[in-house]
């Protein structure tokens, strides 16, 4: 690891990427995100994520319990540090956790799935706009072994830091594509010979009755609305039996039980 440097002026230029960060993480940072905690911070360390790091931005006492880890990075990669209150000053609310990391999006390959016939399993998310769910998604995506996450132009950014803490990190792991509509995400499945399956609350097809295909695009819409009927009426349609006089999930929650029967059977 490259000697700490101590940072006392919140102006400083070599923190540029890291300023008021809740206004330009909507909006992107060229090619740049932001980590944020310790969790994040170690799998991006961790050689598993697909992403480098820019920097570290660290609260002195931070440094001791994370220098294992520190020392995997390389040596070109600059460890910052700063007390919290220079740290809020940088990013414009208050850090409680003083772990940060400027981590670089450039370059990252398309996802590698297994050729066919093996088996595949990736996950499409057409329209969803809450952090939150994106972030869950990504997490139960790698709990139950998807291959890759597919996104349309209006899902949100899974790299918004916030999407990364709700995944526990899995939105750096998980490889994903970002593809411009829906018609992208079934030419895509048709080039890996997918099979779609789309998920809603008046899905034709009971879940717990499905013979899942061996190569599966599951589906999923946003909050409320869900997925377009005109896409689900070219679709095999997929339902979670529910109680009486309750008809859906939220939509990570829906998400996780369909992808542990898929991937069970």
């Amino acid at each position: 690891m490259a000697t700490p440097i101590p940072i006392g002026d919140p102006a400083d230029p070599r923190l540029a990427p890291y300023t008021a960060m809740r206004e330009r993480d909507l909006v992107g940072r060229e090619g740049r995100f932001i980590v944020e905690g310790e969790v994040t911070l170690r799998i991006m360390l961790s050689g598993r994520a697909r992403f480098g790091l820019e920097s570290v931005l660290l609260a002195p006492e931070r440094l001791e319990g994370l220098s294992e880890a520190l020392a995997r990075l390389p040596a070109d990669v600059p460890v910052f540090t700063a007390t919290k209150p220079v740290m809020s000053a940088i990013t414009g609310f208050p850090i409680h956790r003083g772990v940060l990391g400027v981590g670089l999006r450039d370059g990252v390959a398309e996802p590698d799935l297994p050729p066919p016939p093996g088996r595949a399993l990736v996950v499409g998310l057409v329209g969803l706009t809450n952090h939150d769910n994106v972030g869950g998604l990504f997490r139960n995506a790698a709990a139950f072994g998807a291959d890759a996450v597919l996104l349309d132009a209006a899902t949100c950014d899974p790299l918004y830091r916030k999407a990364i803490r709700v995944s526990a990190g899995a939105a750096l792991t998980v490889p994903f594509l970002r593809l411009g509509d829906t018609e992208a995400i079934l030419a895509y499945a048709a080039r890996h010979q997918l099979t779609p399956l789309a998920l809603s609350p008046s899905g034709a097809e009971t879940l717990s009755a499905l013979a899942a295909p061996a190569r599966t695009l599951l589906l999923l819409g946003t909050e409320g609305p869900g997925l377009p009927p005109a896409l689900m009426a070219r679709l095999r349609t997929l339902r979670i039996p529910m109680a009486p006089d309750f008809d859906s999930l939220n939509v990570a929650t829906a998400g996780a039980i369909a992808l542990h029967q898929i991937a069970a059977r």
